[in-house]
């Protein structure tokens, strides 16, 4: 990475694994990045905050706009909060996704 962020860090137990801080704004009209919000990734979901439909519609978004599989995102803190830490598996494609990452972050 370029630049030290505080909404995204590297792991230190594995160099391919990154931690992403979001604040989401769940049942909005899109789903789509609004920037920063603090020290967090604004991520507005137009999914609601219903029996998890929003983390998922969450994951699914990341997924398709760093271009990994879901599965290689986990959400592993904020279930139920707004706020929200993501663990993603980057493998061989850091430089790839840390520049989409700081792309949206500019938006």
């Amino acid at each position: 990475m370029t630049e030290p962020v505080p909404w995204l860090q590297c792991s230190v137990k594995d160099p391919t694994l990154l931690q992403l801080i979001v604040h989401v704004q769940p049942g909005a009209k899109t789903t789509s990045c609004a920037g920063i919000h603090g020290d967090a990734l604004k991520i507005r979901l137009a999914a609601p905050p219903v029996d998890g439909k929003a983390n998922q519609a969450l994951i699914a978004w990341l997924a398709q706009t760093l271009g990994c599989p879901q599965s290689a995102i986990e959400l592993i803190r904020g279930q139920t909060s707004r706020r929200k830490t993501l663990s993603i598996d980057t493998g061989a494609r850091m430089n790839k996704v840390v520049t989409i990452l700081q792309r949206l972050a500019a938006i």
